[in-house]
């Protein structure tokens, strides 16, 4: 089931062109993870899928309906969004914060009291939100925004003030959420370690869509080379010479040979290799989502520069 669609979404305001034609889906169950600069349009998408934005032109659906019409309000307890800079009123109580979102999607006084013992607020629900942490103020942001287990999840920067611990917990939730259903839009400009937990990836620059799908689809699409780093000594030397011919580029520094090649050529520089005398280590790398968005933010660049 669909639960997103954007078609060739155009937003424009007064002479800056936010949006350029954005196409954008959403399946159930789904985990799309939404990259880019600051102004590439995340938050302008974002804000056209909550209704609080009409486009220009183009078409947008979220669970068959158009986000920005009045019988749209019947719909909105089914998202659950969480923006990057949260802010509370800091003489009110986390349990009386999370009660006063609580009421207005519905819900009452034991799904908060659960959600902030999942996110590991249970021991601060009676001290005022004036007193807690960064992280923690983050934490009830994650907890307003699964109020009611959303079938729709829009996160923009969610563990901005996490730590590692809170961190991986975060991503846990999200992934119950997508296990029991709920489709999540994920914007983080923390890139390492994000690339596990999402299903698609769509990276975004000026106003556009630069490059979506599965990681596999973009890295294929990048074409960008695969890195084989080898230890031990005098590697350099002793190099075949096919495995010369294979490899795009070398580097050697204290005991350690880093060959680069085609994705296509990955095993054929493994074996290679792994005959070589002398080696004690072997390890390989493939373009990873940093990569990717660093690449297609450059062509970016370089076509508007042209």
């Amino acid at each position: 089931m669909t639960i997103l669609q954007m078609d060739n979404v155009v937003k424009q305001f007064d002479t800056l062109k936010a949006l350029q034609g954005i196409s954008l889906s959403l399946e159930e169950g789904e985990v799309l993870g939404l990259f880019g600069h600051n102004g590439a349009g995340k938050s302008t998408s974002m804000k056209l899928i909550l209704g609080l934005l009409s486009p220009d032109e183009g078409e947008i659906s979220v669970f068959g309906e158009q986000p920005d019409q009045k019988g749209f309000r019947q719909q909105r307890h089914r998202i659950g969004f969480l923006q990057e800079n949260v802010s509370f009123y800091e003489q009110l109580t986390g349990l009386e914060v999370l009660l006063f979102f609580a009421r207005l999607k519905g819900y009452g006084r034991k799904m908060c009291l659960e959600l902030l013992e999942r996110l590991g607020l249970a021991h601060a629900v009676g001290r005022k939100v004036g007193t807690w942490s960064k992280g923690m103020r983050q934490r009830l942001g994650l907890a307003q925004a699964l109020l009611g287990e959303p079938k729709l999840l829009l996160l923009d920067e969610p563990t901005v003030g996490l730590d590692p611990s809170a961190t991986q917990d975060f991503y846990g939730s999200v992934a119950e959420l997508k296990a029991q259903g709920c489709s999540v839009i994920l914007c983080s400009h923390v890139l390492p370690g994000v690339e596990r937990y999402i299903d698609r990836a769509a990276i975004m620059g000026q106003g556009r869509v630069l490059a979506q799908g599965e990681l596999e689809t973009l890295r294929a699409q990048a074409d960008l080379p695969v890195s084989v780093l080898l230890e031990g000594e005098n590697l350099l030397q002793q190099l075949p010479d096919d495995l010369k011919a294979l490899a795009q580029g070398t580097r050697e520094q204290a005991g350690r040979l880093q060959l680069q090649g085609r994705a296509d050529d990955k095993l054929k520089l493994l074996r290679g290799a792994a005959t070589m005398p002398g080696l004690t280590d072997i390890q390989w790398r493939v373009p990873n989502l940093e990569d990717l968005y660093n690449h297609f933010s450059r062509e970016c660049l370089q076509e508007t520069r042209q």
